[in-house]
């Protein structure tokens, strides 16, 4: 048999089967990117963390065009049942060489799902705290007051004891003023200056009252809630402002004092 007719026959005999298999393939391709607009657009109407809205968007996809390429190789004639059993050894070996990344998919599986942070909120775990800025199917990244980042195994985190500050919190501010001062005015001209502080949120109200008693002063704590975004700086401006202002009304603001008697200050020492 010639050249020409082995080619010829081979084409009679496979062609029409790789055509149909390119073009199951193609189908699968365009048919994947139709239903994933159409399911991500159903993930943008859920509750869902982006993480996890792409996640999904992902597998959906996949799991479209895998279906497809699985019947093109039918169309091919090659048996599919051997192959899916080999990929699943495969499977088998990878999984376990990827032992930590797994277990990170997992954990930050868990963590969308069960949601015990969000973006915005101030947690602290681990020892170290910050602003959650992302959360990843594999890492968490945290914020540091000092403008730095903090990246966290998601495995790492659950498990841990987290403590969720949430998107506010709540400054502690004391000053000391003189047993002399007018307490009730004092406190309510602190109470008016600190709600007017932009920074300051009238929801939940601010704390403001006598905290203790010391040696030669009264106390006065005040606490309100602020965004976490503005602790730092509304920290600051308030200790300013609440200085200034009972400066400026003349309140006595005493600094710590200690009398020494000294007792038969005549008499040297004894020889």
């Amino acid at each position: 048999m010639s050249l020409a007719n082995l080619v010829t026959q081979y084409i009679v005999q496979y062609g029409f089967r790789i055509m149909g298999a390119i073009l199951v393939v193609v189908a699968a391709l365009f048919v994947a990117k139709s239903v994933g607009r159409l399911f991500e657009r159903w993930l943008n109407e859920q509750d869902l963390e982006p993480p996890l809205r792409l996640l999904l968007l992902r597998l959906v996809k996949a799991l479209v065009v895998i279906l497809g390429l699985l019947i093109a190789l039918d169309q091919l004639g090659l048996q599919i049942a051997p192959l899916v059993a080999g990929l699943g050894v495969a499977g088998l070996g990878m999984g376990l060489a990827l032992q930590g990344v797994l277990s990170n998919v997992v954990a930050g599986l868990s963590i969308i799902f069960t949601k015990p942070y969000r973006v915005g909120e101030h947690v602290s775990l681990l020892g170290v705290h910050g602003d959650v800025a992302k959360i990843d199917i594999f890492t968490t990244t945290l914020m540091h007051p000092d403008h730095s980042r903090i990246v966290i195994p998601n495995r790492k985190v659950v498990g841990e004891i987290l403590h969720n500050f949430g998107t506010i919190r709540q400054l502690d501010l004391s000053i000391g003023v003189s047993y002399q001062t007018d307490i009730d005015t004092t406190l309510r001209v602190l109470r008016d200056l600190v709600t007017r502080h932009p920074k300051v949120l009238q929801d939940p109200a601010p704390m403001i009252g006598i905290a203790g008693f010391a040696d030669s002063s009264i106390t006065l704590s005040i606490r309100p809630w602020v965004q976490v975004a503005a602790v730092g700086t509304a920290h600051s401006e308030l200790n300013q402002a609440i200085i200034q202002r009972l400066q400026a009304d003349g309140v006595d603001i005493p600094f710590p004092q200690r009398e020494v008697r000294l007792l038969n200050p005549s008499s040297g020492p004894s020889r």
